[in-house]
């Protein structure tokens, strides 16, 4: 007679324990920088960590009053008139023989990138920082040393010293020019063509003297805010990157583990995600252990939610999940009983086979 013993002690998470140890035992496990945090009612009116949260962070570092009026700038076509003397006609720059190149500055006196124009009579004339009325001025004052009561007109023609640029998911990417009508957000998208169908509208970085910020367009209008109300600045940078780039994770006991992407306007709640999964595997699945792990600024936390009550599947709809969230569904604990025994009955019969070639 073959005899063939297991020994050992198999211990599952869970097992046999009340919800409330299991979640003691597992933030006593968990490391210091990390907490656990129950979705409730609670929490969801603090609003802490969500998407409308960080939108009025980021309403109240960008939103402000409009720009001052434009200045000239190095690199802006200046088109210089004096009435009643057409000898200074010059002043309007010379025409091209041939037409002109896309790039080519139109007609006009150029600002050199020292920042000042060369006048006939007025000699070498600053304009770099200043309006068109203050250049307007100066050329009047040193031409009246000349003419007599000289009528002055100076106008942009070309706004080339000041833009943003624009990548990403717009129909058409590239430089967008600053000229006398200040740009907002808004304004930027939309003479890029507006977002394609790929497009993240809840993650626009905006980046900024080296600093970046993520703006919400359906986020600020939850809020309270208008984004058209945020101005740009020469040499801001806008991106607008696809909806793959902002996934979460779905994993564990749902139907297909996948990466869950949100809507078009960046939105993705957690109901949302389970229902792109596939929702729960009804036959491996423990509705009370459902988990949601974020990391911001090197904090860990969990969120977790006892799914079983459609109560609770309304607070689900109600959470918001960010870019890189995880969503883990734990097992039952048949199911983890289970896995268990098929890595033991491989060695289990292993030992068997073993001892009758020995007999």
């Amino acid at each position: 007679m073959i005899g063939v013993t297991v020994s050992g002690c198999t211990v599952v998470p869970g097992m046999h324990m009340p919800r409330e140890i299991t979640k003691s035992a597992a933030q006593n496990s968990l490391p210091a920088s990390m907490v656990i945090q129950e979705i409730d009612q609670q929490l969801l009116d603090a609003g802490t960590g969500t998407q409308m949260h960080a939108q009025r962070i980021v309403a109240e570092q960008l939103l402000g009053s409009a720009p001052d009026g434009y200045v000239i700038g190095p690199g802006d076509v200046l088109q210089i008139t004096v009435w009643d003397h057409p000898e200074l006609a010059a002043g309007l720059g010379a025409q091209p023989a041939t037409q002109p190149r896309q790039a080519d500055a139109p007609a006009g006196i150029v600002v050199g990138q020292e920042g000042s124009i060369e006048y006939p009579y007025a000699g070498r004339v600053k304009a770099a920082g200043l309006t068109t009325d203050a250049i307007r001025n100066t050329l009047s004052r040193r031409l009246g040393e000349y003419f007599n009561s000289p009528q002055v007109t100076v106008r942009v023609a070309s706004y080339r010293s000041k833009q943003v640029f624009i990548d990403g998911e717009v129909h058409s990417p590239g430089v967008q020019q600053i000229n006398d009508i200040p740009m907002t957000l808004m304004d930027a998208i939309s003479r890029a063509g507006g977002f394609t169908d790929n497009a993240d509208q809840g993650r626009v970085l905006l980046t900024r003297g080296g600093k970046r910020y993520v703006v919400s367009i359906g986020g600020l209008v939850s809020a309270g805010y208008d984004p058209s109300a945020i101005y740009l600045r020469n040499r801001d940078l806008l991106r607008v990157p696809t909806r793959s780039e902002s996934g979460v994770y779905v994993m564990g006991e749902v139907s297909k583990p996948m990466t869950a992407l949100p809507e078009p306007d960046g939105t993705l709640t957690l109901a949302d995600a389970l229902s792109q999964a596939g929702s729960f595997n009804l036959a491996s699945s423990d509705p009370r252990q459902m988990y949601v792990i974020r990391k911001e600024d090197g904090q860990a936390t969990v969120f977790h939610l006892d799914a079983r009550s459609p109560v609770a599947m309304v607070m689900a709809n109600r959470f918001g999940l960010l870019p890189g969230d995880v969503v883990y569904v734990g097992s039952t604990d048949l199911t983890a009983v289970y896995r268990v025994l098929s890595q033991l009955l491989p060695a289990v019969g292993a030992g068997l086979t073993a001892a009758v070639v020995a007999k």
